[in-house]
């Protein structure tokens, strides 16, 4: 393979996606020659226009719906799907028919992520596709526009960077690569989102990133998008005369973002209408919650206007003049949105949680509490001595402190195109920050919101090449494997369970670790199941680490491992001897392989990406 010409950056979005590059022959040091490609799109039956963003939407007509040639692109192209600005138009219109938020579905480990689950709501006679397969169709048609754009330089060989959210777990990974694979990507890297926002602020800077940042500097990156909030925590340290930065941790995966404020703006609307004795069927809820995105967004974005109509359609007959009409103004979305979403509350303040019904509808799993900024507060109170170990951090909390104190932000994802909110998040912060005598945290100024994680993650791949600097920082968390104790039955007592550290904080890219004291006995010929879990604040523990007690919210359940060892000439059900091997792969997953202690074999243990149901 010819040694690639470009670095490119795809920004694989909930609501869009983008896809940035780096032209590696034309760069040097700090200095970068990139761009961003215009990604052409159907915005309407038979016309294709290109644009930057591609938005996330996926669109599955009716066969009559559509007469021949008006879904064809500039390459060939199915005729029973669409993608992009028409997608999203039209399934603002019909909305039974249109694939969205296909990446939390991705995430999501409570679902049938193979399964043609998407729509969700869609009645049965609309065709179903998989998260998986949505997710493949959108990073296909961002390699059919490469390839269309640049015939000199083809995509399969340049180096190839996929953004995933930090708070993403292995088997999300292992999906969004999947995906990757399915679309024709040979070859890949996964970066998690927040990173490569702070990347692309370190590429605008053109080398004065080091005049804003110093040794200490804690750098919290908020990440607020179409359907997550992602936080991360980088440190700046000092290492032999040069500045380093390394992540130290990152938060839950909170499915907490754009989508739920328009939902809260379509139920605000929904009521005012009521009130005049206008009803809406679910049907015309999911329409009315397109238009109130579009609404809140130039409503957000342009401090002069005061109000945007909004039009339902009818479900009858007479399309246009039965259409329900009504407005949303400009004090109604900054009153739900700020207060509703990001309060001002103490640095104490926590996200409430309620007891689930029994029986939910199948969705996706939104965070029970609205507040972003309680969910800030949460993270960086849980990770108020993560410094505490950093070799070289030249900076600790008070010891009075009840929270990691951040001196610096960067903001990143559509939701902070609103000055207002960011401002209202940084206001917040800085409040808890005076409270306890810190010095008010300060903005990083110069991001993309809409695409500074493609460029960042175009910028990485330039990085990995030995320019510029990298964020150091290794996996996220430590994960561990249950471990049952072999014991007598007793009644009414569950067998003790301890926890097996099989990739401890922080373990590196391209990293193996073998637990060579521990030996396990796994059955061929059948499937074995392992519960699985995560933590982002013991990073004291070791591989190999045996824990017998631990505090509830110190680790996270995050799923099963299932792995069928072949039998290889003995009988189903024998029992094999093996040690575990965990691998911290260079596309930026993890992955465990079973050794048998006895002769040379080794197999893969899969990450469960099954329903759980």
């Amino acid at each position: 393979m010819n040694a690639p010409r470009y670095s490119i950056g795809i920004d694989l979005g909930t609501t869009h996606c983008a896809l940035a590059y780096v032209d590696l022959e034309a760069s040097d040091g700090e200095a970068t020659r990139h761009g961003v490609l215009e990604i052409p799109q159907l915005s309407a039956p038979g016309t294709v226009e290109s644009s930057g963003l591609l938005p996330s939407f996926l669109y599955l007509p009716h066969a009559d719906e559509l007469a021949p040639g008006e879904l064809d692109l500039p390459w060939p192209s199915p005729a029973d799907f669409v993608v992009g600005e028409m997608a999203r138009a039209r399934g603002a219109t019909t909305p039974i028919r249109l694939v969205s938020s296909a990446k939390s579905w991705l995430g999501h480990a409570g679902a049938d992520r193979r399964g043609a689950i998407l729509p969700s709501d869609a009645p049965p006679e609309v065709q179903r596709v998989s998260p998986l397969e949505a997710s493949t169709r959108y990073l296909t048609h961002l390699r059919q526009a490469w390839d269309h754009a640049h015939r000199e330089a083809p995509f399969q060989q340049q180096d190839i960077t996929v953004t995933i959210p930090a708070s993403f777990d292995p088997a999300a990974r292992e999906l969004t690569v999947e995906a990757a694979k399915a679309a024709g990507y040979q070859e890949l890297t996964l970066l998690e989102e927040p990173q490569a926002a702070l990347y692309n602020w370190i590429q605008n800077s053109g080398g004065n990133w080091r005049r804003d940042v110093q040794p200490g500097d804690i750098i919290l990156v908020v990440d607020v998008g179409g359907g997550t909030s992602d936080f991360s925590l980088i440190a700046v340290l000092e290492h032999e005369g040069k500045l380093e930065l390394h992540r130290i941790a990152v938060g839950d995966h909170i499915l907490l973002g754009g989508d739920n404020m328009d939902l809260t703006l379509a139920h605000l609307v929904a009521r005012k209408l009521a009130a005049a004795g206008t009803t809406l069927d679910a049907w015309q809820m999911r329409a009315l919650g397109y238009a109130c995105r579009t609404a809140k967004e130039r409503l957000l974005g342009d401090a002069e206007l005061t109000a945007q109509p909004i039009v339902v359609p009818s479900r009858g007959s007479k399309l246009i003049g039965g259409a329900i009409r009504t407005e949303l103004t400009a004090d109604e979305v900054r009153t739900t949105i700020v207060e509703g979403f990001f309060p001002d509350v103490p640095a104490s303040t926590r996200p409430a949680t309620r007891v689930r019904g029994g029986l939910t509808q199948v969705g996706l799993p939104y965070a029970q509490d609205a507040g972003v900024t309680r969910h800030l507060a949460a993270l960086l109170g849980r990770q108020r001595d993560a410094t505490t170990e950093l070799a070289g951090f030249v900076r600790t909390n008070a010891p009075d402190a009840t929270f990691l104190h951040p001196s610096a932000v960067l903001f990143n994802g559509g939701v902070f195109k609103s000055t207002l909110l960011a401002e209202r998040t940084l206001a917040t912060l800085n409040g808890w920050l005076t409270a306890e005598g810190a010095a008010p945290a300060r903005a990083l100024a110069g991001a993309d919101l809409d695409l500074a994680v493609a460029r960042g993650a175009a910028y990485y791949g330039y990085v990995r090449r030995g320019h510029g600097v990298r964020i150091r920082g290794g996996t996220a968390r430590a994960y561990y494997v249950a471990i049952e104790s072999a014991m007598p039955a007793i009644p009414g007592m569950e067998p003790p369970m301890q926890a097996l550290c099989v990739a401890p904080f922080g373990m590196e890219e391209g990293a193996e670790a073998e637990l060579q004291s521990q030996q396990f006995g796994l059955v061929v010929g059948e499937p074995i199941q392992l519960r699985f879990f995560g933590s982002s604040v013991r990073r004291q523990d070791q591989l190999g680490d045996l824990l017998d007690f631990w505090q509830p919210d110190e680790l996270q359940e995050l799923g099963e491992i299932r792995a069928t060892l072949p039998p290889e000439g003995r009988s189903d059900g024998d029992v094999v001897q093996v040690r575990l091997r965990a691998v911290a792969t260079d596309t930026g997953t993890l992955e465990l392989t079973a050794a048998a202690v006895n002769g040379d074999g080794r197999w893969k243990i899969e990450f469960d990406v099954r329903s759980n149901g």
